[in-house]
């Protein structure tokens, strides 16, 4: 599409002006819009149409209004403030950086995001004091999550067209994520868990396969076996989709619970000649055996393809230590 475009910037906003091209005759004016500022989301410019943000010849215009090519468009770019969370010196690994993306291993114990119970001390907290700019970004640039008790590799847009662009892709699946996980139970065989995930009917904290594909999202878990022990197994975990504790709800419903799940795993299965010091150790080993490992993407700006991976936690060394010592034991 050819359009002409000048561009005003000062440091409360953005004012961005268009021609918009013969070629874009009969569209709608928030098709057209989409088309020319492909960094924002539908909802977020046809939000900004709504609230006059965007001018059609300087005039307020609805979504659905149809163009005819020859016009201009006025776009203002606000920074808004997205929510009133409180900025927090709470220390980050920080694995990369740059002006797009912020990549950080998470450590255990640590909420992403606020939520009931946990206004404060979260990763989100933690974000705003390493870059207050990111007040204005919706969810302080997270685009995905892990749960409060999994470890290891997430990925935050620093910028609004980075948000836009890592969104796209997790919809597109072009993520690559990679886990480790310990499971309770000898698995023979590595295999793919296909059931639709949604909240549970009865304990509404809970996720659960669906039986009718209709109450849940489609969720697609691939996994390979990494190192059998006696009673358990290490798992190299690779999600294709990305719902809410995907994997230990498909861990636990194939039978293979994740060891220390404490929502999904139920009672701890311990084998009749455990020894002492692995009884203790799983006994007191009260969070999911899951570590984010490897996360891969398309950098937003760049385009190039990047990968980082970090090492599973000392607790997840030891656990794996013990199961080792253990089998060796009695083989």
């Amino acid at each position: 599409m050819n359009t002409e475009e000048t561009t005003q910037q000062n440091k409360q906003s953005e004012k961005r002006q268009f021609t918009i091209s013969m070629d874009a005759y009969g569209q709608r004016l928030d098709q057209t819009v989409a088309g020319l500022l492909p960094e924002y989301s539908r909802s977020r410019l046809q939000q900004w149409i709504k609230q006059g943000k965007i001018l059609l010849n300087g005039e307020i215009s609805k979504p659905k209004t149809k163009v005819s090519g020859g016009e201009m468009l006025l776009v203002t770019i606000e920074e808004e403030q997205q929510g009133e969370w409180l900025a927090e010196k709470i220390p980050l690994d920080i694995i990369f950086e740059d002006d797009s993306i912020l990549v950080i291993n998470k450590p255990i114990g640590l909420v992403v995001h606020p939520a009931a119970g946990n206004y404060t001390g979260t990763l989100l907290n933690a974000l705003l004091y390493h870059c207050p700019e990111l007040i204005n970004v919706p969810r302080a640039g997270i685009v995905h999550r892990l749960d409060k008790d999994t470890s290891g590799l997430l990925v935050v847009a620093k910028t609004l067209t980075a948000q836009t662009h890592l969104v796209k892709q997790l919809q597109n699946r072009a993520f690559d994520r990679e886990y480790e996980a310990i499971v309770m139970g000898e698995m023979i065989s590595g295999g793919t868990v296909d059931e639709p995930i949604g909240r549970h009917p009865v304990h509404r904290v809970k996720m659960a396969v669906m039986k009718n594909p209709n109450n849940g999202k489609e969720a697609i878990t691939h996994y390979w076996i990494k190192e059998r022990y006696r009673g358990y197994t290490r798992l190299q975990v690779k999600l294709e989709t990305g719902r809410t504790h995907q994997i230990r709800v498909h861990m636990a419903h194939i039978n293979f619970p994740l060891v220390g799940d404490q929502v999904y795993a139920g009672r701890l299965r311990l084998p009749p000649d455990c020894n002492g010091s692995l009884k203790q150790f799983l006994n007191n080993f009260k969070r999911q055996a899951l570590h984010a490992r490897k996360l891969g993407l398309e950098h937003p700006e760049t385009k190039q393809w990047q990968e980082w991976e970090v090492a599973v936690p000392d607790d997840l060394n030891e656990l794996k230590r013990l199961l080792r010592s253990y089998t060796d034991e009695l083989s």
